[in-house]
């Protein structure tokens, strides 16, 4: 089974440490959420978000508790519409510390999972909690009255957005063989031994990510008993800790393979290591980190494209937009990508009939310049 990323071993230790400080109602419903198998990750910005509101309750004089942990569920049953909409006109004005003397706003995004961290709590509260007498803790849900702000971006917008930063047709196939032979002209002689080093390994999480879909998280979880080299699939562990099973393209499990005949020789690990993909901090191997693969895709996709920087998620994009083109179903695509809801998986077919739309301007263009 995929192991834990380093990311997600610290929302636990975060998750951990964070509770203390939390009510009790708030520990149970953390505990029921890990029962339910939502991730440490999402756990942990969700308490992030808790103790903020908690904070708020005290400074505003809701409650003259002298800490988050004593404050009573009773000051959640009684608040009021308009006090979650001043805490929320609080985030959307607050000024986050960027860099030292830039502070900018909370972006929409983050006013939304603050939102939605809220809503989850409240419905736990109201409608799956038990006190010693089998009812719930209060049965009042004034977040059921907050709507989450709308997302004014249209999906053509979106995809135009997500178009102008992603891989398409053959720039994936040309992107690896830029990686495979025509990188190391960019470097000098003494960042040429480190590349060739990492250089399979590299190329074997770049097709990886290309040739799956799998996030970034997933490709850093991976055991070498994660590979099915026989159908050429791989387990990887989603969101909500579901195990599952991802196909992968014949050219990224050969990248795969190839990387893997030389791994100890390259890393030479503890036997018991048996992380996928590694790497090698003084003289030890480790398992490779969320970040160290977000630069490896970074590193690469600037200097193949001058200058554009992407990501491991602009790379899952890049996939399932081609899976799409070749006449992927979303249906199929939604397996692969494992996403929870379709509309999420429709994002692709939006990317896909912005090309139609254009075949078709072109095809009226013609007729026009015919008739003329």
């Amino acid at each position: 089974m995929p192991a834990p990323t380093r990311k997600t071993i610290i929302a636990e230790q975060h998750i951990e440490k964070a509770i203390q400080d939390m009510p009790f109602y708030v520990i149970d419903y953390i505990r029921a959420k890990k029962r339910a198998s939502l991730s440490p990750r999402t756990l942990s910005g969700y308490l992030h978000d808790f103790k903020r509101f908690f904070d708020w309750l005290r400074q505003e004089g809701f409650t003259t508790a002298e800490s988050n942990a004593e404050v009573p569920f009773t000051v959640l049953e009684s608040l009021k519409k308009k006090d979650i909409e001043m805490f929320i006109e609080m985030l959307m004005e607050e000024k986050i510390l960027k860099s030292e003397g830039v502070y900018v706003k909370r972006s929409r995004d983050s006013t939304t999972r603050f939102i939605q961290s809220l809503k989850s709590l409240f419905n736990y509260l109201t409608q799956e909690s038990e006190n010693d007498e089998g009812e719930c803790y209060f049965y009042r849900n004034v977040m059921a009255k907050i709507k989450s702000p709308k997302n004014t971006e249209s999906a053509a917008t979106r995809s135009k957005r997500i178009s102008a930063n992603m891989l398409n047709g053959n720039e994936r196939e040309n992107f690896l063989d830029f990686v495979r032979h025509d990188y190391i002209k960019t470097l000098t002689p003494r960042q040429v031994a480190w590349f060739e080093r990492d250089q399979l390994r590299d190329i074997a999480i770049l097709s990886l990510l290309l040739g799956s879909g799998a996030r970034v998280d997933e490709t850093a979880g991976l055991l070498i008993t994660d590979l099915d080299m026989v159908h050429g699939d791989i387990r990887a562990l989603r969101k909500g800790n579901k195990l599952d099973t991802v196909s992968v393209t014949e050219t990224a499990m050969i990248d795969v393979k190839n990387y893997l005949s030389e791994r100890e020789r390259l890393y030479k690990p503890d036997p018991k290591n048996l992380y996928l993909f590694l790497t090698k901090y003084r003289g030890k191997a480790n398992p490779i980190t969320v970040e160290t693969i977000e630069k490896i895709v970074k590193k690469y996709t600037m200097a193949f494209t001058n200058g554009r920087q992407m990501s491991p998620h602009k790379m899952r994009h890049s996939f399932a937009k081609g899976f799409i083109d070749s006449g992927g179903s979303l249906i199929a695509l939604r397996d692969q990508l494992g996403h929870n809801s379709i509309e999420t998986t429709a994002l692709y077919t939006n990317l896909s009939q912005e090309e139609q739309r254009a075949i078709l301007r072109r095809m009226d263009s013609s007729t026009v310049n015919e008739e003329e």
